[in-house]
């Protein structure tokens, strides 16, 4: 093959290429409109003076595109010295992230 064909060649395998990106479609990525407000939760009696409750939350179910209640619950600490801080929903560019709640050092 010739400098003249192999140069032909990659312009036309290039150019094949450019078209084929022409017709690929762009990745749509949605994310969930606001959270609804909480609802009241009925807290049941504490266990024991070691747990803490974990307040329930609006879960983002993407199969059903719609949000879940999870409800609360009472957990103890891995640690005396830790203390819950809760999950929440925080604003984005196009939507909302769900930021989990965890446990942290006094």
């Amino acid at each position: 093959m010739s400098p003249i064909q192999i140069k032909t060649a990659l312009v036309g395998l290039g150019a094949g290429l450019l078209l084929t990106a022409c017709i690929v479609r762009p990745v749509v990525v949605r994310t969930p409109p606001p959270p609804p407000p909480p609802r009241a939760e009925v807290i049941v009696p504490q266990p024991s003076p070691a747990y803490v409750w974990i307040a329930g939350h609006w879960a983002w179910d993407g199969r059903a595109g719609t949000y879940v209640w999870r409800p609360g619950y009472w957990a103890v600490p891995e640690a005396p010295t830790q203390v819950w801080v809760p999950g929440h929903w925080a604003a984005r560019a196009g939507g909302y992230v769900w930021v989990d709640g965890h446990w942290r050092v006094r």
